[in-house]
């Protein structure tokens, strides 16, 4: 790896982790396209503690409450909305860690697949589509209902491709709520899941003998957060400008482009 490919895969991550879009995607698929080797676990590592860190900041005040909240609630102190917040988001974190463990090694690379991503990128942007133009958004709380349907629909997203926070939002349109407080839900959902997925990779990492180039480490982590954390607040400011429709339409035209490149490699 050489600094242009450490800052484009980051810049790369940053901006397509909390976009419907898919990072996965576009972190498989941008080595293979531009003939890189792959970046490696350590990067992996590193740039998703960058995005963590963005989504962590961004949302510092509304966390403070809800682990606040959630302390109260276990020393008896009830249940607010910012504490069932919490549990929710726990709860919705559950069907992607199982499902997460129950894949085998040789299941996650088949998934991996070029036409696979092609076809859930083309597949679960119809789905994005058809939320968007059926959405209520009658809602801004979310229902202990709300956070199992989301959290079922959170563990599609270890395909490639199909996009957790685009998977996420989808739910939440589905089911009524508003498009800022679904984007809300699905970034503070990310939390935990990119917390455990770092881990993971972290794990393996040590129990590896890959050798550490600490410098493309640390400016992996510093680009993908600053890239995630303007990209965050750029979405957001969106949203209710422009709705999904642009994402969908990018994600239509990549699926199609990606079944024209490798329909002939399979």
């Amino acid at each position: 790896m050489d600094i242009f490919q450490a800052i484009a895969l980051a810049v790369l991550q940053g901006l397509t982790e909390f976009l419907p879009i898919s990072s996965s995607a576009h972190l498989i698929l941008l080595p293979v396209i531009a003939g890189w080797e792959d970046q490696g676990l350590a990067f992996d590592v590193a740039v998703h503690v960058g995005t963590l860190t963005a989504v962590v900041v961004y949302y510092r005040k509304d966390l403070a409450q809800i682990i606040c909240a959630w302390l109260g609630s276990l020393v008896g102190k009830g249940f607010n909305d910012e504490a069932k917040l919490a549990w929710y988001v726990g709860l919705g974190t559950i069907p992607v860690g199982l499902v997460g463990i129950s894949l085998s090694d040789a299941m996650q690379e088949a998934l991996r697949s070029p036409l696979i991503i092609a076809a859930a990128t083309i597949v679960f942007a119809l789905l994005l589509w058809w939320a968007e133009k059926r959405a209520k958004e009658q809602r801004d709380k979310i229902t202990l209902l709300d956070a199992v349907m989301v959290g079922l629909f959170q563990a599609i997203a270890l395909i490639p491709g199909t996009s957790r926070s685009g998977i996420t939002i989808t739910a939440g349109l589905l089911l009524g709520l508003k498009r800022e407080f679904a984007a809300k839900f699905s970034f503070l959902l990310s939390i935990p899941v990119i917390a455990l997925a770092g881990s993971l990779k972290a794990l393996e990492l040590y129990q590896s003998d890959i050798v550490v180039s600490w410098n493309f480490m640390f400016i992996g982590a510093a680009v993908s957060a600053i890239v995630a954390y303007l990209s965050i607040a750029w979405f957001l400011r969106l949203l209710n400008k422009i709705g999904m429709m642009p994402f969908v339409w990018y994600r239509l035209i990549l699926g199609v482009i990606l079944i024209g490149v490798f329909a002939g490699q399979a």
